[in-house]
């Protein structure tokens, strides 16, 4: 019934928008006709034209045209998206109007500017617009498309990138894309320094919607998806899975377990009793589930006070179709935020922002995915039909009249002894749960023009107080299962018994437990400082004082950052820029004087565009050549509090016993004091470049970057004499030392054309970022150069390299006794075993054979590039997005147990549908996966290149197409517009390896969303 009622209230929204459309009938004293256009002379489509005093509406056409009659000397507001907004007053003299593209001001740190005066280092996406013709679900979804820098995971290959929403560290989860205006990258050490040590791997500037000036405005955005899973992991069936087990049973030496007759009842002759369960089949999920949202925003104010408020509601089903799973398995998310900025006076303002959060997830006991990954497909049935027991067998019937949880009337849960429990009788049985997260997130502040002081000079202050918590409520219950015995008589088959495992115990107690609690505040104030001489003197400066801290449950010592930091600037005739800042960090982990220092960076701007011997060039529209350079110090790599002192524990200590025959515990150290531990230093140097060209048809930018992290602090042996350490009890008096170094080096590149062509305007953006990584310095001491870590990639993958497998008993037995071939160091080795290369020619196949195999992107791909294509035709926008990412490489069976499980062959666990290309005797020349064993497959189960995989991939990530319907057809008194979308996800995924990349093992299967959108305003 839930998911009818989301369809219904879906269809009217729809038919409450459509019917709301009236058409204008109002007279007037003159006609207007006139052209909206651009700066460039381009006409505008769908510009609204309005006079709200005598209620008429109307629109621009496709040669940017209008008329409309109304009484002289009304105000006429015109505004069309991406402009901003423009009175005139009505008279017949009005022929020709020019709308301004709409300006905002880019977040920076502690600061806004304008985008022409963005400092280097800095990537800004205009986050609104953008989502105008591009729907999306979460907060960084496919910026590294519109951002260069960013990667999807980090910034220039950096991880821990600092997140603030609205100025207070916050997830990006915490908020939903309709409520963002703007997405501000800041890269460059230049660009972070006054963000103290948690910011210096990069900081992420989320700003929120805020009220304009402009009247109100209201708008509803309805949307309905479907998510269709693009592909489940393959598991044997149990026929096959049993003749490939006695396949593995031969190999090592055993007899078959599982007889021809066996094998072939469990090909589907009786599935009831000879089980071969499929937890991926339509038995037990849906072919697709639903997603809806519906958002309101409504937004206006005047010179003295704006106001924005956004409420939403979202909700997402489940692919489970069984059981408790498909009567209320949901997760639903309401949402309000509002904002007020208020000018109080000529000197003061102040502004209020305050949302709320809660979210439901309404689900089963039981984690069905990681079960569907791992539990064998003959285990057990899952349903025993209660009509299959022996009529005269009394006890069992007893026993099943005992039972709590007959399933539709006509079946008990089955199990077995080694699986009492599992996920399919936990859906229909174990109870419910309801995952319940709030969220309340408060932020204010109060500004002050201080040109009574001197002009230019400003205040303002931020203070965020943000509480998050979350638990778990239902029912919690125990259910029994049954293990049949069964027998046949006269060719059919009975139950003679059953075995009843566990107990049901629903005691209709109300369970609730798991209780988290994040708490988060923030507060900063600044005084900047903004004013030209002569008008070509221009001098900024900001002095601010900040930090925040942030506490969770179960956590004694709280996450903190405060520094202070001063930031001076100046250009000349914006034609010449230097800043200078400076930032005393501030650090609880370290000890005494260790706790501050003085971040440092600097930067430089040349607008060589406005130098005599460029400004002539027709076609150069601007051009600025920047650097910048910076030390800044950071605990982002201290990994605990008091690192610096020695520790003494008996939490594992040894037992003696003495005379008496008292037991008494040792107490063992586990680290030396060093009280000189320092924070890392993170030194770089940027290049980059910007400009625009032919009109501004076509815009670029681009960095170099090269980054160094010095000092990172580390534990480790090979520092300090072996007498500093002990076997048994285990001891260490090896202190914390800052030794380890690291460099990253790299690019990044975007590119913009817009253009009107013909009838259609083009809208097109490249954004790459290349990074690479190395460990310049690392305490080691190793037998062979292969094994170093030094010199190579900071996401080196590490492995052995194959060399194809044991063909023969021969080979084989030649390894293990080490005759003419080197032996294997991980147990004995048959034909069909995976053959090592013996690289330091030991005559010994061991982890000393190790060697650097490639990158494996653990910070994102070494190369990603991010596409963006917009066409406008009349009322029609096609937006396409694609995402590719080159050069990191993944390894097969790492990851989870699931990964192993389907990759892997180890004792009786499941067989996935890559041992079908396993090796024997027959298959060796093609063979493409090892022998199959029951042993633990030590030999084969390993790191090596035999199972690396390339995860190079190119993604159609989206393609929407809009139509917007304006007010010159519409002619309504209520809508300022109509849009209409289709929007589809994760549509094609280009790859050599795409069946691996496109599997979720142990989870929720990848999925690909069509949505159909509506968004009306008003």
């Amino acid at each position: 019934m839930m998911r009818y009622s989301r369809i219904a209230l879906f269809v009217c929204v729809l038919l409450t928008l459509i019917t709301g459309i009236a058409i204008a009938q109002d007279s007037a004293n003159i006609t207007i006709k006139a052209v909206i256009k651009d700066n460039n002379g381009l006409p505008i489509i769908g510009a609204n034209i309005i006079d709200k005093v005598n209620k008429i509406r109307t629109a621009s056409d496709k040669t940017g045209s209008f008329i409309i009659e109304t009484k002289p000397e009304s105000i006429l507001t015109i505004n069309a998206f991406g402009y901003g907004i423009k009175t005139v007053t009505a008279s017949k003299g009005v022929n020709e109007i020019i709308l301004i593209p709409e300006s905002k001001l880019t977040p920076i740190a502690f600061n806004t500017v304008a985008p022409e005066d963005v400092p280097p280092g800095v990537s800004n996406v205009d986050f609104a617009k953008m989502f105008e013709n591009n729907y999306g679900t979460f907060g960084f979804e496919n910026l590294e498309a519109f951002a260069e820098g960013f990667n999807g995971n980090g910034i220039w290959g950096m991880s821990q990138s600092l997140v603030l929403i609205d100025g207070v560290p916050r997830d990006i989860t915490d908020i939903m894309p309709t409520e963002i205006d703007q997405v501000t990258f800041l890269k460059s050490a230049a660009a972070v320094a006054l963000y103290g040590s948690r910011g210096a791997n990069g900081v992420i500037l989320v700003t929120t919607k805020t009220g304009s000036e402009n009247g109100q405005s209201i708008s509803i955005r309805s949307n309905a998806g479907l998510h269709v899973p693009k592909s489940y992991p393959g598991y044997l069936g149990s026929s096959e899975y049993r003749a490939l087990y006695n396949e593995a049973r031969v190999n090592d030496g055993l007899t078959r377990l599982y007889t021809d007759e066996d094998i072939y009842n469990h090909s589907g002759i009786d599935p009831i009793r000879y089980p071969s369960v499929d937890f991926y089949s339509s038995e037990y999920l849906k072919s697709s589930y639903a997603r809806y949202d519906v958002t309101a925003e409504i937004s206006g104010g005047n010179e003295k006070a704006r106001y924005y408020t956004n409420m939403g509601f979202n909700s997402t089903g489940s692919l489970l179709d069984f059981g408790e799973a498909a009567k209320n398995n949901t997760a639903d998310r309401f949402n309000i935020r509002g904002n007020v900025n208020m000018k109080l006076n000529n000197i003061l303002k102040a502004r209020i922002n305050a949302s709320a959060v809660f979210y439901t997830s309404k689900g089963v006991n039981t984690d069905y995915w990681g079960g569907a990954a791992s539990i064998r497909p003959d285990r057990f049935t899952p349903l025993i039909p209660i009509s299959r027991i022996d009529p005269t067998d009394e006890t069992s019937l007893n026993l099943v009249n005992s039972s709590q949880n007959i399933i539709d009337g006509k079946f008990i849960l089955g199990g077995r002894t080694l699986d009492q429990t599992n996920p399919i009788a936990a859906v229909y049985a174990g109870g419910t749960n309801n995952f319940n997260a709030r969220q309340f997130q408060f932020t204010t502040g109060i500004g002050a023009d201080l040109k009574g002081i001197t002009k230019g000079l400003t205040f303002d202050s931020n203070l965020g107080i943000d509480y998050s918590s979350s638990y778990n409520q239902g029912y919690r219950n125990g259910y029994s299962t049954f293990e049949p015995t069964w027998t046949s008589f006269s060719g059919t088959s009975t139950i003679a018994s059953l075995n009843r495992l566990g107990l049901d115990t629903k005691t209709g107690n109300e369970v609730i437990a798991d209780s988290y609690y994040r708490q988060t505040l923030s507060l900063s104030g600044q005084l900047n400082y903004n004013r030209t001489f002569s008008e070509k003197h221009n001098v900024t400066g900001i002095l601010m004082g900040g930090g925040f801290t942030q506490s969770v449950s179960q956590v004694y010592q709280k996450v903190t950052n405060a520094n202070t930091g001063l930031s001076l600037g100046y250009n000349y005739n914006r034609k010449y820029f230097i800043e200078l800042t400076g930032s005393r960090v501030n650090s609880p982990r370290l000890f005494g004087k260790n706790q501050n220092e003085l971040s440092t960076a600097g930067s430089l701007g040349w607008e060589i565009s406005e130098e005599s011997f460029l400004k002539d060039v027709s076609f150069l529209d601007n051009l600025r050549i920047t650097a910048s350079a910076g030390i800044l110090y950071t605990d982002l790599n201290i990994n605990d509090y008091f690192l610096y002192e020695a520790i003494y524990t008996q939490s594992d200590g040894t037992w003696h016993s003495w005379n008496d025959g008292v037991l008494v515990r040792t107490t063992d150290s586990r680290r030396g004091e060093n009280l000189d531990l320092k924070m890392a230093r993170r030194e770089e140097i940027t290049l980059g470049l910007q400009g625009s060209i032919f009109n501004n048809t076509l815009s670029f930018s681009g960095n170099f970057f090269r980054s160094t992290m010095t000092g990172i602090p580390i534990q480790a042996n090979v520092l300090f004499p072996n007498y500093f350490t002990t076997g048994f009890p285990n001891s260490s008096f090896i202190p914390f030392v800052n030794y380890n170094n690291d460099l990253r080096t790299g690019f990044d590149l975007s590119l913009r054309f817009n253009k009107r062509i013909g009838q259609v305007n083009w809208s097109a953006g490249s954004f790459t970022t290349f990074q690479s990584s190395k460990a310049t310095k690392r305490a080691e001491i190793v037998a062979n150069n292969n094994l170093l870590r030094q010199g190579r990639p900071l996401d080196g993958i590490w492995g052995l390299r194959s060399n194809g497998f044991y063909n023969t008993s021969e080979e084989a037995a030649a390894a293990n006794a080490g005759n003419g071939a080197p032996k294997p160091a991980f147990g004995d080795v048959k034909p069909g075993d995976i053959k090592y290369i013996d690289l330091n020619n030991d005559g010994l196949i061991n982890n000393q054979d190790e060697v650097y195999l490639g990158r494996g992107g653990f910070s994102g791909a070494p190369l990603t590039t991010g596409l963006n294509l917009s066409a406008n035709w009349k009322n029609f926008t096609v937006f396409v997005l694609a995402t590719a990412r080159f050069g990191a490489n993944g390894m097969k069976g790492f990851g989870n147990a699931a990964q192993s499980n389907y990759f892997w062959v180890n004792g009786e666990e499941k067989y996935s549908v890559e041992v079908r290309n396993r090796w024997t005797p027959e298959t060796a020349s093609t063979a493409t996966f090892p022998r199959l064993t029951t042993l633990n497959g030590d030999n084969n189960n390993r790191a090596s290149d035999f199972w690396m995989y390339s995860t190079d991939r190119f993604d159609l990530s989206k393609v929407q197409i809009t139509y917007r319907l304006t007010n010159n057809v519409m002619k309504s008194k209520v809508f300022n517009g109509l849009d209409f979308y289709l929007t589809g996800f994760n549509l094609l995924t280009v790859s050599q390896e795409r069946e691996l990349l496109e599997l979720n093992l142990g989870g929720t299967p990848q999925t690909r969303l069509y949505n159909l959108g509506v968004k009306a305003s008003f």
